[in-house]
């Protein structure tokens, strides 16, 4: 098989073993295992597969909001560590300290999951400019959804982005709902690509249901942002679950979900690669089972993992060594 052939299989095993995961994790938080809160990615796979495959992570940044699982596993994440932190178990990636909004790893150069709206924007523009500021070749990507397009950080942070020519992008992943609202019952545009032209900044509105769209569509715009010229996406998506687990949902039908079901990123990238010959019934079986297992035991793995000691209480607060229990208590 061609090596694009194999990059296009890891897409859709990718998508897959989002979608598996978030499933699993939704029961896990039915059963109390996961505590706090716990938002759910299901339906929104292809914008952060699409977006990592068009990234270089040896020089390339992503930050996103509090729906952070899917991006963390596109970025290659172990999903061990992520369902552990969503356990809150010390072998958790941030250690069990942050649960299902602040999942990070430095060395994958994915700096979170916030759980404040909107947050990240900022935070994504400042690494940019250490990005320009020590020559390091690399772009920043950064995700927050329609509810927080309409903070001032979104609109503050677009203008020092364009005055200082940074290396960022800046993507809307409109999921049609800021928690329980409709996009279209707040915004006074249709299109919140345009809202880049104030600013100097182009933008794009893509089918964020379509994996190879959002890829082509980050690809070319992280181009743009390594020459300094930034730009703002809009990726068109939706949410199959509700804004967290404690959402009844009673602001949608179910005739809706239904209908964006018949759209599902995953079922129409798989029917085009069945149809490309790229994989069949066996493949796809095999990739099941493999997903299946590699989920399994992350539960298992979260499981059987001790919880924080307390001492941990006073560690990774300060950037320096850590003070002693007795120290941080006076």
């Amino acid at each position: 098989m061609s090596n694009d052939a194999e990059r296009r299989r890891k897409l859709l095993y990718d998508m897959m073993l989002i979608r598996s995961f978030e499933e699993k994790a939704g029961q896990m938080y039915g059963l109390r295992k996961i505590g706090g809160f716990c938002h759910l990615y299901n339906g929104q796979e292809s914008v952060a597969v699409g977006a990592v495959s068009a990234l270089d992570l040896s020089k390339d940044y992503l930050l996103t909001g509090y729906r952070d699982h899917g991006y963390a596993l596109a970025c290659g994440m172990e999903p061990k560590a992520v369902m552990a932190e969503l356990f809150g178990k010390i072998t958790g990636s941030s250690r069990g300290k942050g649960g299902s909004m602040h999942l990070f790893d430095e060395k994958l150069h994915f700096l979170g999951g916030n759980g404040i709206v909107g947050a990240q924007i900022p935070i994504a523009t400042g690494v940019a400019f250490s990005q320009k500021y020590e020559g390091s070749g690399g772009a920043t990507l950064v995700f927050f959804g329609d509810g927080a397009i309409h903070q001032g950080a979104f609109h503050e942070s677009l203008n020092m982005a364009k005055i200082w020519e940074l290396p960022v992008v800046f993507i809307c992943e409109n999921n049609q709902f800021g928690m329980g609202t409709s996009w279209k019952r707040v915004s006074s545009v249709a299109d919140f690509s345009v809202m880049g032209a104030s600013y100097g900044i182009p933008g794009k509105q893509v089918d964020g249901m379509d994996v190879e769209a959002v890829g082509e569509a980050v690809g070319e715009a992280v181009e743009s942002a390594r020459s300094g010229l930034p730009v703002f996406l809009e990726m068109k998506t939706y949410r199959y679950k509700g804004h967290s687990m404690s959402d009844p949902q009673k602001y949608r039908s179910k005739d809706e979900v239904e209908e964006y079901r018949r759209r599902d990123p995953i079922v129409l990238f798989r029917d085009r690669l069945e149809g490309e010959k790229i994989v069949d019934e066996k493949t796809l079986a095999g990739m099941e089972t493999e997903i299946d297992a590699i989920v399994e035991e992350s539960v298992s793995f979260a499981e059987s993992s001790p919880e924080p000691a307390l001492a941990t209480l006073f560690e990774d607060v300060y950037s320096g060594p850590y003070p002693s229990a007795s120290a941080a208590g006076r």
